[in-house]
């Protein structure tokens, strides 16, 4: 077949070919051929396109999921939802926009060690595509945790939907919701914790640490989605710095007063 030759249309030509191949092949070599095959373009335009071949495709599969997920969320009415309920509709409908016999191949592809950087990098922008589209403005340390926590209730739940028989996975649906439940209960500790005297001052030392950790801001890197703000003591050590020039300064120019009431004398005596 014939198709647009641009990064974005060949990329999406190639991965719809590629999806017949998939389920035989898996996310391989021989599937990436045969979508450039099928698409009829050149090997070397199609690895232009994607530099690491069907690990591009796949990536580039999820991704789509993503895209489909966040349309639906915002397609949907979430106005009378408890947020507990909009966390699994967005699990949920990010998991239906997968077909299973892919997303089997993926995680054969990513649990690879050379790839599983890649395939934990696409799950953790999932979860920050959820919370942001569900509104999320946190900026401290529960940025990271409030992701951390959806990772494992996502991959817990897809882990889960592989295996299960029952009837449009309707156990699926079931056990997403008790993991969020679980969640939940998480959430209630850390209240009862912070309202608690005794352990929110036995924990005073360790929160001050983590309240040191924001969100990312500005331009996200993706190995390291975060950075630390040294606070006041960075403030302090930069004062202490400037202080330190000041003294430095100044004595540098009370040498040179030395020096030159120095040698005002020295012509005084030769007079």
């Amino acid at each position: 077949m014939r198709v647009d030759t641009t990064d974005a249309p060949l990329k999406e030509a190639l991965l719809e070919a590629a999806l017949d191949h998939v389920p035989f092949d898996g996310w391989s070599q021989a599937t990436f051929d045969a979508a450039v095959q099928d698409c009829a373009v050149s090997a070397e335009l199609a690895l232009a396109v994607c530099p690491r071949g069907a690990v591009d495709l796949a990536s580039a599969y999820h991704r789509r999921g993503d895209a489909q997920m966040l349309a639906g969320l915002a397609a949907a009415d979430l106005t009378d939802m408890r947020f507990r309920d909009k966390i699994a509709l967005a699990v949920r409908l990010r998991i239906e926009a997968s077909d299973i016999e892919m997303v089997r191949r993926g995680m054969t592809l990513f649990a690879l060690p050379y790839y599983a950087p890649d395939g934990t990098r696409l799950m953790w922008d999932t979860c920050d595509a959820i919370w942001n589209a569900l509104g999320d403005t946190s900026e401290d340390v529960n940025w990271y945790s409030k992701r951390i926590s959806l990772s494992g209730v996502y991959a817990a739940t897809v882990l889960f939907w592989l295996g299960d028989t029952s009837e449009s996975h309707a156990d699926s649906w079931e056990f997403l919701d008790r993991r969020v439940e679980d969640v939940m209960r998480i959430e209630k500790v850390k209240a009862g914790v912070r309202d608690s005297k005794l352990l929110s001052g036995l924990l005073a030392l360790p929160m001050a640490v983590l309240a040191q950790v924001k969100a990312p801001a500005g331009a996200r890197r993706h190995d390291v989605p975060g950075y630390m703000d040294p606070g006041q003591g960075g403030a302090d050590r930069a004062a202490a710095d400037t202080g330190q020039t000041d003294r430095g300064s100044a004595d540098a120019g009370a040498r040179d007063n030395s020096a030159a009431e120095a040698g005002v004398a020295d012509k005084g005596a030769e007079s």
